[in-house]
């Protein structure tokens, strides 16, 4: 017996949960339900459609998802409502099954989202999780405007196997982008605004055209892209980061001092259970051959605290690790076991309130670093990119070369690059004050 037919959804609105990816991947949805002549809106409840793009990297995530659908079957208009993403990969059926929603689109097949639409409305099963290998990018329109910071993904997937990641499981095996249509896709973004791109990837750093070229060519490549200002990428993984890609840091100046390399933990007992394939000592020497390539690097990284069996004293190795490297920025979560993990299952669970205890501890340590970093960028003369209006009058908001938040004041424009000097630092932001107007 098929479903009630619904009438076909005008409106639309994309919600992402996660990753830069997610981000991404949540644009290119937008542009799909664009150019079926839907008109995109802010407002979720007033939307005819509603595509939530999920991540199922955390627990309260995943919850979080099912808490939307129910608010917005009780407070919309009863939209259409499309779950898309690496929950909709991982739990497909179990979605339709406990929230009943009307279309279930995995990551690698969301290019097929009109479609599902189309049969949703017309009362069809709709529902897709397939993991196809020809490219779904190829599929996508072309991009028509963009933020002055866009992301491209170029690599998508995971063959590291970390035992508390889902990745390769809602992903699949590591893919990488034609170098050809990553330069295509860049050309786009500058002409449709963009002045920045980040490189996006579940292992960036992995991507290869398989005829020997790395990363670090593709980013060679895109630094002679006409307009295109800034390079960045994430995220990294510290077996992947080739010497190549260490000297594109020293050599190419589109190219931005700023470097995620999540490491996780600071025992290396704790890194061979996470199945991290690299060590401690390995992970900081790696990060000397990149200051001595880039002297001004900010370094950032990921952090798991109360991974099963971490005793205090391993807990202490990771906080003397976060000493020793003084990190710019970070990100830190409490261990949360995935269903169908092989963490999932191991013994020596820690408590709840031993994680909580010792998350804050990390997070006092990661925000006096990234504090003492910002104060120490007092002084520093450099650009900024503006991104957005700031909350007071004639106040912007930009990032630096080191992804620092900055406020400047002034008749700027979003996509502008502007001259500062770094005059005044917060532990979050800092304020700069205009020098000149850079070269376009």
């Amino acid at each position: 017996m098929s479903a009630p037919t619904k009438t076909p959804p005008k409106t639309f609105h994309v919600k992402s949960f996660g990753c830069q990816m997610n981000v991404y991947d949540g644009e290119r949805m937008a542009e799909l339900m664009a150019a079926q002549g839907m008109v995109a809106t802010d407002d979720a409840h007033a939307a005819d459609l509603v595509v939530l793009n999920t991540c199922h990297i955390r627990e309260k995530a995943t919850e979080k998802v099912y808490s939307d659908i129910g608010r917005l079957r009780k407070h919309g208009n009863d939209p259409m409502i499309a779950v898309a993403g690496c929950v909709a990969q991982a739990e497909g059926e179990e979605i339709v099954r406990r929230a009943k929603v009307d279309v279930v689109v995995g990551p690698q097949a969301y290019h097929n989202l009109p479609r599902l639409v189309t049969d949703a409305a017309a009362g069809m099963p709709a529902l897709d999780t397939d993991m196809p290998l020809a490219s779904k990018f190829g599929q996508l329109p072309a991009r028509r405007k963009v933020a002055p910071g866009a992301f491209l993904t170029v690599q998508e997937g995971c063959d590291k196997f970390c035992t508390y990641c889902v990745v390769p499981y809602t992903r699949g095996a590591e893919v990488s982008r034609p170098f050809a249509a990553i330069v295509d896709e860049a050309k786009a973004l500058v002409d449709a605004g963009a002045r920045e791109i980040t490189l996006l990837g579940q292992n960036v750093n992995a991507w290869t055209d398989g005829d020997g070229r790395g990363l670090h060519d593709l980013i060679r490549a895109l630094d002679r892209v006409p307009g295109l200002a800034r390079i960045r990428y994430t995220t990294s993984h510290p077996n992947d980061m080739a010497q190549g890609l260490i000297d594109a840091h020293r050599d190419v100046e589109s190219l931005m001092p700023f470097l995620h390399l999540p490491v996780q933990a600071g025992s290396d007992r704790v890194l061979r259970a996470m199945n991290r394939q690299h060590t401690r000592d390995g992970y900081l020497r790696l990060l000397d051959r990149m200051r001595a390539a880039r002297p001004d690097i900010a370094l950032s990284g990921d952090f798991i605290v109360g991974f099963p069996g971490e005793t205090e004293a391993e807990f202490a190795e990771t906080l003397s690790l976060v000493d020793e490297v003084g990190y710019a920025q970070a990100y830190s979560f409490k261990y949360s076991p995935r269903p169908g993990t092989p963490a999932a299952t191991l013994d020596g669970q820690v408590a709840a309130d031993v994680m909580d205890d010792r998350l804050q501890r990390l997070q006092a340590a990661l925000g006096r670093d990234q504090a003492a970093f910002n104060a120490a960028s007092v002084g520093r003369d450099c650009r900024v990119l503006i991104e957005r209006r700031g909350k007071r009058d004639g106040q912007w908001l930009g990032k630096s070369p080191w992804l620092q938040s900055v406020h400047v004041v002034g008749p700027h424009a979003i996509g502008e690059l502007i001259d500062v000097t770094l005059v005044q630092a917060g532990p979050l932001s800092l304020t700069g004050e205009v020098r000149a107007r850079a070269a376009a």
